[in-house]
């Protein structure tokens, strides 16, 4: 099960698309693109009000994403649809990709509660990968939402695909998946790798546990 997904997505444009589909698609994704910029001001508008009422920025940073023509047109192909605009915008919920990276774990539901009380963010789809115990030790809180973006002459929802997690569920993440595509031969890391790849994760969640019971117990003795 890969459930990790990078934000390193640069592949070149498929052969199968004609070339007038591919100015369709290459059109469209200036909308997906804009809706990107959209939800990094949103949050980075939502970190920074965060920080006038309390004296903290939930946030440690934010990466973005644009999916590729060649990785739509897969993702199509994979769901048995035909490459069409229509079919992209309705079955590939991840073009626009946006990582939240927080700080601390409690930090990713204050996050997601915020952003999704704003009026024009509409909540599709919400994986919660940071409290299930997920086969291969991945954790993050998954969120799949539509958001208005102001065209010259209309206005379109427009889903975006937001991960939010820790520094230390990213650093597992990222790390696994390079390591994983490291192996050049194309087969499966074997079992007692992908073992220690999981004892790796369990470890972080554990530091990521302590550094928020430690964070908790510092505020308590300031406040």
């Amino acid at each position: 099960m890969n459930i990790h997904k990078p934000m390193n997505d640069n592949q070149e444009p498929s052969s199968a698309i004609s070339a007038e589909m591919m100015k369709d698609f290459l059109r469209e994704m200036q909308v997906y693109r804009s809706a990107i910029k959209e939800m990094k001001t949103k949050l980075e508008n939502l970190d920074d009000s965060f920080h006038v009422h309390y004296e903290y920025n939930p946030i440690h940073h934010i990466d973005t994403r644009l999916k590729s023509p060649q990785s739509i047109v897969k993702k199509l192909h994979k769901k048995g649809k035909e490459v069409n605009l229509e079919n992209m915008r309705e079955y590939v919920s991840d073009i626009a990709g946006v990582r939240v990276i927080c700080n601390y774990v409690n930090d990713l539901e204050k996050v997601a509660e915020i952003l999704l009380g704003q009026d024009d963010v509409t909540l599709i789809r919400r994986k919660e990968y940071h409290r299930i115990q997920t086969p291969n030790g991945y954790r993050s809180l998954h969120l799949v939402v539509s958001i208005p973006v102001y065209l010259a002459y209309e206005k379109r929802d427009v889903k975006v695909e937001i991960q939010i997690r820790t520094i230390a569920m990213d650093l597992w993440g990222s790390l696994e998946h390079e390591l994983r595509y490291k192996n050049k031969s194309g087969a499966e890391v074997p079992e007692y790798l992908s073992d220690r790849l999981y004892h790796c994760s369990q470890v972080l969640k554990g530091i990521d546990e302590e550094m928020q019971e430690i964070y908790d117990e510092i505020k308590k003795l300031s406040d």
